[in-house]
């Protein structure tokens, strides 16, 4: 077995609650069995261009509280070419880098494969995504921070909605998935949920918040994920209730960025904190080309390819508690 005398950590993607936690939780696992730690600002393309900073337990003091990332994250085109990922393999190996820690989310961890395959370097990956649409794990860093922030915004809206009979639509992050507009839909009492798996359609959302105005409602909140299926966009979907039902006062609120940042929850810096020590400890063991996730409330394992493809399932009882509570 190759002994580890030095790892590199790095964000990459869109940035998400927990990032610095696990950023932090990687950094005091090098400390402690003695490996250094290098951190890589900008993702692929910090790599590429060799901006490194060595990380120690002491610099990586008070963060575990603070969203975005201290190391930062940006696209890189470059590194999707041969010779941007040849540049990359040449930095690393002229700091004598044995591993990467690649926080971020199925683009990241495409990069991560191919560059594994073409160097036989080792990767390993912590899933840091709010969309929590990640396979191999049952949280992803930031969905429940993100969650917990699009319920609170969610509630003060109702609140303006109800003092004014108003119908709003809330839309919220999830252009493939829909795991933060049906958790948090059903977590603020929405009325109606639309999400990327399940094509509502015009007509039944019409029929829905006709049938809640007979039975009373004089107000309607509508959560509505980016990647809705319904083939119209938030403002088009509202401009459709607007003229099929003029008795309702149609309003728009979209959450956008804000669900990204903030501090992230308690539930989050632990799962940062039990992925980052499993990813250097995977790393140590010589084990490559692996995600470390959340199953069963038990850190675990998953192919780093199958975390990418194994795609992701909306859970059907939750469609069914959000029907049942709409009544």
């Amino acid at each position: 077995m190759k002994k580890i005398n030095k790892l590199a950590v790095m964000t990459s993607g869109g940035d998400s609650p927990g990032m610095n936690a696990a950023i932090r939780s990687v950094v005091r696992t090098c400390a402690y069995y003695k490996i250094e730690c290098i951190g890589i600002y900008r993702g692929y393309q910090g790599m590429i261009e060799g901006d490194f900073t060595s990380l120690t337990a002491r610099s990586v003091n008070n963060i575990i509280n603070k969203g975005g990332t201290i190391l930062k994250s940006a696209r890189s085109d470059e590194f999707r070419t041969s010779e941007g990922r040849k540049k990359a393999h040449k930095n690393l190996i002229k700091q004598n880098i044995d591993g990467l820690v690649v926080i971020g989310g199925d683009g990241s961890f495409t990069g991560g494969v191919i560059f594994n395959k073409e160097y036989n370097f080792p990767v390993i990956g912590i899933p840091g995504t709010i969309d929590n649409d990640i396979f191999g794990t049952s949280h992803t860093l930031g969905y429940d921070t993100a969650l917990n922030t699009a319920v609170e915004a969610i509630d003060k809206i109702r609140d303006t909605a109800s003092s004014h009979n108003r119908l709003f639509f809330v839309e919220v992050m999830g252009r493939d998935a829909g795991f933060i507009a049906l958790n948090a839909g059903v977590g603020a009492g929405a009325e109606e949920i639309l999400i990327p798996e399940e094509n509502l359609g015009l007509d039944r959302l019409l029929e829905s918040l006709i049938k809640s105005r007979k039975s009373g409602k004089s107000s309607s909140i509508v959560v509505v994920a980016e990647g809705d299926k319904s083939g119209r966009n938030v403002f088009e979907l509202a401009k459709y209730v607007e003229d099929n039902m003029p008795e309702y006062d149609v309003r728009v609120s979209v959450l956008g960025h804000m669900q990204r940042g903030g501090s992230p929850s308690c539930f989050d810096r632990v799962l940062a904190s039990r992925l980052g020590v499993k990813a250097v400890e995977v790393l140590i063991d010589n084990k490559t080309n692996l995600m470390v996730g959340l199953k069963d409330n038990k850190v675990i394992t998953t192919d780093l390819e199958e975390a990418i493809t194994g795609g992701h399932s909306i859970n059907n009882e939750l469609l069914r508690v959000s029907d049942i509570m709409s009544t």
